[in-house]
């Protein structure tokens, strides 16, 4: 199983985080959570996020839950050149 991207493509966090990683060919699994139905309150997906918010990104036993590191991450499965020097963001 590879990367697992929890989403809801009306919202904005969200879209920039599926954009980014089809733009740099990234593979994941949608994981598409309705945001309108409430299914980010449901105890399912508080296994997923216990904050119960979107984007969430799952890789193995591995979660994030804020949109920032979310594509943090992502870039270190990719290319890592949009961070354009940002020393604070890769990994020691």
């Amino acid at each position: 199983m590879g990367l697992e991207l929890y989403l809801d493509l009306l919202s904005q966090p969200c879209r920039a985080v599926y954009i980014f990683a089809k733009k740099n060919g990234i593979p994941f699994e949608l994981r598409p959570v309705e945001l309108i139905r409430g299914q980010h309150l449901s105890d399912a997906f508080a296994q997923v996020n216990p904050l119960k918010k979107v984007p969430a990104l799952r890789d193995g036993d591995f979660t994030l839950t804020e949109s920032l590191w979310v594509l943090a991450a992502k870039s270190s499965k990719g290319d890592p050149s949009w961070l354009h020097g940002g020393s604070a963001w890769r990994q020691q």
